[in-house]
């Protein structure tokens, strides 16, 4: 069975499929303990569950007590988050890495066309000096499949790093520049230059270099020390196998398997209907915490609760709007709009 939802999964328009999400879910409650005695706890077993909003959405604060595995298994890897000092860091269990590869290859490649269009660059120092970083596999294995002889990680030489975009600038190549948000800023100020061909991503994460600031005040200083360059964003973390990207136009959007729904902050069991996108005479919006299907999550636990405040778009954008009061600061996503 796992097999053949894992097909399903990477086929075209699945998050329209509310059968498949129905099945995955009936399928992690008869397989992972934890989920089934989190959906018991709160009467939500198969019986119960008719549409995909009564499906009971994991705490995402679960993966760091606890092992959520759906099935028993080896883990091929495990992924930890960055998190700060003295706190618990999560970590997601990873049954095989192929399921992985293939989530952000086929995201990449639904939002920015063949990884061999680009020179990608890594910026990530903190995240490349530990192990188990799910942004750095991904970053890496792109980098390889772009097969550009400049694609790389420059960790904190940024002298190379800038005669590096300088020559690509002239030869017009198109750059793909993931970087960490301090790591970032610190190249900005150092070296600001015109970055036309360039998309900057930044990933979050001040790893208490540097004081937080908005998401919003992050792009603008990019864009001003670096003009001509797009500024986007990636919402990634390490309990999910799946990304969402935010081109210029500041709204998050997520692959087909993947999708977004906002609960009440008040009632964590209660999910806010999407907005209507039948209605084109207006951009409906609603507010709420983010809860996250990702069915890349397959072999963990799909039905996410993160703790991160958002905003609904009728046209399936998001965007994060900061932290819930009182939740743990996550190294990787200190960023609010």
């Amino acid at each position: 069975m796992r097999s053949e939802l894992i097909h399903k999964i990477f086929s075209n328009q699945v998050n329209q499929q509310t059968n498949l999400v129905l099945d995955i879910y009936s399928y992690q409650y008869q397989n992972n303990p934890v989920y089934k005695r989190f959906s018991d706890s709160i009467g939500r077993s198969p019986d119960r569950v008719k549409h995909p909003e009564d499906i009971p959405f994991l705490p995402i604060r679960f993966f760091k007590s606890m092992e959520i595995k759906t099935g028993l298994y080896e883990p091929e890897e495990w992924f930890e988050s960055s998190g700060t000092t003295g706190q618990i860091n999560s970590r997601h269990f990873v049954r095989e890495m192929a399921v992985y590869r293939e989530s952000f290859t086929r995201c990449f490649q639904q939002f920015y066309g063949p990884p061999g269009n680009w020179c990608i660059i890594g910026l990530l120092p903190s995240y490349l000096e530990r192990q188990h970083s799910s942004l750095v596999v991904m970053v890496d294995e792109l980098i390889r499949m772009s097969g550009h002889p400049d694609s790389g990680f420059y960790l904190y030489d940024h002298d190379r790093l800038a005669e590096t975009l300088e020559r690509l600038q002239k030869k017009g190549q198109k750059i793909l520049l993931f970087g960490v948000t301090f790591a970032l800023l610190d190249f900005a100020e150092s070296h600001p230059m015109p970055l036309n061909n360039t998309v900057i991503m930044e990933t979050g994460g001040m790893k208490g270099r540097r004081q937080e600031i908005t998401r919003a005040a992050l792009h603008d200083q990019l864009a001003a020390n670096f003009p001509g360059a797009s500024i986007h964003s990636e919402y990634g973390m390490t309990e999910l196998l799946s990304q969402a990207y935010c081109g210029d136009d500041g709204k998050f959007y997520c692959p087909d398997w993947m999708k977004i729904l906002l609960r009440e902050e008040d009632d964590p069991l209660q999910i806010l209907s999407a907005p209507d996108s039948s209605n084109r005479s207006k951009q409906l919006i609603i507010n709420g915490v983010i809860n996250v299907i990702d069915l890349a999550n397959l072999d963990s636990c799909c039905f996410i609760a993160t703790d991160d405040m958002g905003k609904l778009y009728s046209d399936g954008g998001f965007e994060v709007l900061g932290r819930v009061d009182n939740s743990d600061i996550r190294g990787c996503s200190l960023l609010t709009i």
